[in-house]
């Protein structure tokens, strides 16, 4: 059949992309400036300026964001994909050390306190995305670090956001947009003057190990995952289930309902001080001077709420609650972070549950189901098709296959719903045609203030900095406007489990004729065609959350009304 979309990435891509797998097949360390110069020369659109000499604040923010808080005083990143891997290579038993999390990434981290740094990645997807932020990080550093060296010699770093206007004046120093160090300042917080002055005092000589790149040690890490998965939900194998992709609270909160039952509590928290943002935007929704969820708007103050000390014991309660529901959380260890949630259907209290999974799609014959629903936190890129994969092995029955994340549009605005029915993938160069379970009517209902597009053709990139202006702009032109990470490997894995076959590479893939149910939604939450307009540039409030809760209720919704059609059919 002939294909009508591109083949590859620009060739500035696949320059970047073959240099950096091909140093990283030594078993010694690599320099980070090695790849600069290809870095620089893809002309990617999350760092435009790259080879620029004012920094660029907005892909140095962006890295910031996506590496651990600790990379200040990181000299070394070592990659593995297990602690066994660690240990083989003579690093030594890195869960020993420090943890270090991200503020926008979810990627296990273990800083040895010196210099060290120990990632575990889940696919060859984890190193597309490492190399180009460490890379990034360490070019617009290594800029700061020489426009730090103009300040005069009585400014203190250490304080200097303290004063009233400190901010103004750096920013005026470096000659960088004030409200980009008002964000360095949000994200660093405390550590913001010993950061600022880690910069002054030392360019960046980033060096990174890759331990083991093989496909087998990657199918191994994801087959420890899943041991752990059958220890905590053990009769998980016996029983028929829904898969899904998506987060690791939206789905939690929707079933369990937990927070919706606290609701005045949570309206009592809004009275204290230091909360009167929050009070405005409730009153707001009460008087419907504002369209919202108030189900969205608890779930959002709920987080907030047992991050306090009166808040605490509520979050006890909820454990104690999911636990006589018959939910399973089941934390990654010694692997990839990857949590996962297995929900019994029969055990689910229409009581309880959020509001809007019960009218028209609740009944009780849903108390006669042996079916579960398996939630996994979404994982990034390859991960997705190992880790289906690896459930298909090992569960009875996979009766419906649900995706649901973040993506970039082309066409639309942050709060979008995307369905697509196409995807291509950059992985395998396949494109999938398939018949999409979700259509705009499913979720509309849901959503208040985006659009639901559907009949949407996406495509799955192997990394966020791997793309530029002319390759989006083929895409484009091509009619594909959702631009992901997940979806793609996902039905490839799809495709291996009702066809005899591994998938094939570059070909046009019809997988009409399932026998499972599927669907794939996006949210979007990128304009990459607008520079500077992502979920990562502030604070959205609870209004983030509205095309997150529209798609999780429309998956929901959909695997109940699957379920009672399969029980009918049982008798």
């Amino acid at each position: 059949m002939e294909r009508t979309v591109p083949t590859t990435a620009s060739e500035e891509v696949e320059l970047y992309l073959r240099t950096y797998y091909s140093l990283l097949r030594t078993t010694a360390e690599v320099q980070i400036r090695t790849l600069e110069e290809a870095h620089a020369g893809m002309n990617s659109l999350l760092h435009p300026k790259a080879r620029d000499p004012e920094p660029d604040m907005a892909a140095f923010i962006y890295s910031v964001m996506r590496l651990p808080s600790c990379m200040p005083d990181i000299e070394l990143v070592v990659l593995g994909q297990s602690e066994e891997v660690f240990e083989q290579a003579g690093i030594g038993d890195v869960s020993d050390w420090q943890e270090s999390a991200t503020a926008a990434r979810r990627r296990r981290c273990y800083f040895d306190t010196l210099h060290t740094l120990a990632c575990f990645i889940a696919s060859r997807s984890d190193i597309d995305d490492m190399i180009p932020l460490l890379t990034a990080f360490q070019i617009e550093w290594n800029k700061l670090h020489h426009r730090l060296q103009r300040l005069p010699d009585n400014v203190s770093l250490v304080d200097i956001c303290d004063d009233i206007g400190g901010c103004s004046r750096l920013a005026g120093w470096l000659d960088i947009p004030t409200e980009d160090v008002d964000r360095l300042f949000a994200i660093w917080d405390e550590d913001f003057g010993y950061n600022l002055q880690r910069i002054a005092q030392e360019t960046k000589h980033l060096r990174i190990r890759l331990l083991s790149g093989s496909l087998s040690t990657y199918r191994r890490a994801t087959h420890d995952w899943w041991s752990y998965i059958e220890r905590d939900a053990s009769f998980i194998r016996q029983r028929p289930i829904y898969f899904v992709s998506s987060n690791n609270h939206s789905i939690l909160n929707t079933i369990s309902g937990f927070p919706l039952q606290y609701a005045n509590d949570m309206i009592q928290y809004l009275s204290e001080p230091g909360n009167t943002g929050l009070l405005n935007e409730w009153e707001d929704i009460q008087s419907q001077r504002v369209p919202s969820s108030q189900e969205n708007f608890f779930y959002y103050v709920f987080k907030k709420f047992t991050q306090t000390a009166p808040g605490e014991t509520l979050l006890k309660a909820k454990r104690v609650h999911e636990k006589e529901s018959g939910i399973v959380r089941i934390k990654s260890e010694r692997s990839f972070d990857v949590e996962a949630q297995v929900f019994e259907i029969a055990r689910l209290d229409p009581d309880w549950i959020d509001p809007r999974l019960v009218e028209n799609a609740w009944d009780d014959s849903l108390k006669n189901s042996d079916a579960l629903i398996m939630n996994i936190d979404y994982p990034l890129g390859m991960a997705a098709y190992h880790i289906l994969s690896e459930v298909a092995e090992h569960v009875k029955e996979v009766l419906g296959i649900y995706v649901m994340g973040k993506a970039a549009t082309l066409n639309g605005v942050i709060g979008d719903a995307m369905i697509p029915n196409v995807v291509h993938d950059e992985h395998s160069q396949n494109t999938y045609l398939f018949p999409n379970c979700f259509s705009a009517s499913g979720v509309a209902p849901y959503l208040v203030y985006g659009t639901v597009l559907d009949n949407q053709k996406a495509v799955t990139v192997r990394g966020t900095f791997l793309q530029n202006v002319e390759y989006m702009d083929v895409f484009y032109r091509e009619g594909y406007t959702d631009i992901e990470m997940e979806a793609g490997p996902y039905l490839s894995a799809v495709y291996e489990m009702y066809r005899p076959t591994r998938h094939p590479v570059n070909e046009i893939i019809n997988l009409h004729r399932m026998p499972f149910d599927l669907g794939v939604v996006h949210y979007a939450s990128d304009t990459p065609l607008s520079k500077g307009k992502n979920l990562g540039a502030g604070s959205l409030s609870y209004y983030g959350m509205d095309s997150t809760y529209a798609a999780t209720i429309a998956t929901l919704r959909r695997i109940f009304m699957v379920e009672k059609e399969r029980l009918q059919r049982l008798g």
